[in-house]
């Protein structure tokens, strides 16, 4: 294979100094004895404990009084209980009762890999053949969560990543708030959803809520419901279906004042609790010219993974929606970066072997797809599937695929494809592309290197990639090389 390929010094190594502060709960009688023994303290021992961990921790995260009080606000259950009225306590005392609610969280401790690259919004302040660019990573920490993080870079002419300072202050979202479903259009996406016998109506439940509801009008009715009526089975199925797909849906808003390296998308919904992972960011284009950011991912809750897509036009207010349809299911769906005839395109993996191609008017309904590649070199006979969103050239549409082979080594290959008719291969390489060097073999999961985007710059590939499930790096590639290699290779 004649294609140049650079690999580049940098890498980006797990960091456990980073962390964020998360909510902690345990028991409710735990909790009620935690409250009723800092309520006890007199005023100057919480006074002291208080400045303690404001000292301890002011420094370590943004406005940590705030987190404090947002801690203290979950617990309005139990002083129900504990018949306390939260009223009566000061500013101060509430700070120290949600201290003891909250712990940090190591968001990257355990690894920092399968990154994917875009184009930021932001081109401004750029010398001549430079790049602004945003690049995202599944970053794990403790009990193998894994959330999605963001590095922000300007690319050189030399293709040489220039990383910006990377800020200290992580946060979550600051305000996480429920989708406003319209009742009309919730029925018809239970409906598109196909998962119900008998097609039995769901206004059993949502006939008690208005034309607009939330998730905690949709919570309480069917509370209702339970409580007053005998289920069937299929009823009950209906309920299960209606608070999945609440669940499901949920924007997230980061402050102004943060950089983009301090935001984390951390597991919110009950579909993604156990992890965030291989974000397959692409910058997308619509038909009037208007450009959109979305990224594919896959939910986990510990026993079942589900795709589920992010949107966002600027990195600080994302929407987080699921997938529908016959083919949303199993790892590495990839959106094409424009609608192909008209439609949303879409490579998808459904066998969890071979790679698919399907078709959509709807960009989070997906029924019907098309076996486009199979595994057939013997580095890839396990199974082949995308490393990312394609890319379009001159040429056709660029592919950067993986392929697993013997003792499991995971390596990069590259397919290309029609513009017009991307279900048409004109070329494909017979040997990898990028393979685990012998720095790049050792780690949580050694043999591996992934990548989940690439984009391109200078006539070169910049391919960002994970080593092993634990760090990662990147490398260019020299374009038309690749592209003459790939036309040849029928």
């Amino acid at each position: 294979m004649h294609v140049t390929i650079t690999r580049k010094g940098s890498k980006f190594l797990p960091d456990p100094s980073r962390v964020i502060a998360r909510f902690l709960y345990t028991s409710d009688e735990r909790s009620k004895e935690i409250i009723r023994n800092v309520m006890a303290m007199p005023d100057n021992e919480a006074n002291i404990a208080l400045s303690q961990v404001l000292r301890g921790y002011a420094t370590r995260h943004r406005n940590i009084s705030l987190i404090f009080e947002t801690h203290f606000n979950k617990l309005d259950n139990l002083f129900k209980e504990l018949k306390i009225k939260q009223s009566n306590n000061s500013k101060s005392r509430k700070a120290l009762i949600g201290s003891y609610f909250t712990m940090e969280y190591s968001i990257e401790s355990a690894a920092f890999f399968n990154p994917s690259i875009v184009e930021d919004p932001d081109q401004s302040e750029l010398g001549p053949d430079e790049k602004r660019v945003i690049i995202s990573f599944r970053a794990t920490g403790e009990g193998h969560i894994s959330s999605i993080v963001f590095r922000s870079a300007v690319i050189d002419k030399n293709c040489n990543l220039i990383i910006e300072p990377v800020g200290r202050m992580l946060a979550e979202a600051e305000r996480i708030k429920r989708h406003i479903y319209n009742k009309k259009s919730f029925i018809k996406k239970l409906d598109e959803m196909q998962d119900f016998d008998n097609k039995i109506s769901p206004l059993f439940v949502l006939e008690k809520l208005g034309d607009s509801f939330t998730y905690g009008e949709l919570k309480r009715a069917v509370e209702e419901i339970r409580q007053t009526h005998d289920l069937t089975p299929n009823k009950e199925s209906i309920i299960n279906q209606m608070m999945w797909l609440a669940k499901s849906h949920y924007e997230l808003d980061f402050s102004l004042d943060s950089a983009i390296s301090e935001r984390v998308i951390f597991p919110t919904s009950e579909t993604e609790k156990n992890g965030i992972e291989d974000a397959r960011f692409v910058r997308f284009t619509e038909d009037n010219g208007k450009v959109t950011y979305y990224a594919t991912y896959t939910a986990y809750d510990g026993h079942t993974i589900l795709p589920k897509l992010l949107e966002t036009k600027n990195f600080y207010h994302f929407k987080a929606l699921p997938i529908h349809g016959e083919i949303a299911r199993n790892k590495g769906m990839a959106l094409f970066p424009r609608k192909i005839n008209g439609r949303y395109a879409m490579l998808c993996r459904i066998d969890g072997v071979n790679i698919y191609i399907a078709y959509s008017d709807k960009i989070n309904i997906w029924r019907e797809a098309k076996l486009i590649q199979t595994p057939k070199f013997h580095w890839e006979l396990i199974q082949i599937g995308n490393c990312g969103s394609p890319i379009e050239t001159k040429e056709g549409w660029l592919v950067i695929t993986h392929g697993v082979g013997p003792m499991r080594e995971y390596v990069l290959g590259a397919s290309l494809y029609e513009l017009d008719d991307p279900e048409k291969e004109i070329g494909r390489l017979k040997t990898p592309l990028l393979a685990p060097n012998v720095e790049e073999r050792e780690g949580y999961v050694p043999n591996v290197v992934y990548s989940c985007g690439s984009v391109i710059h200078n006539g070169n590939l910049i391919v960002p990639y994970g080593m092993s499930d634990y760090a990662s790096t990147f490398a260019s590639i020299n374009l038309s090389e690749l592209l003459k290699e790939l036309k040849n290779s029928k």
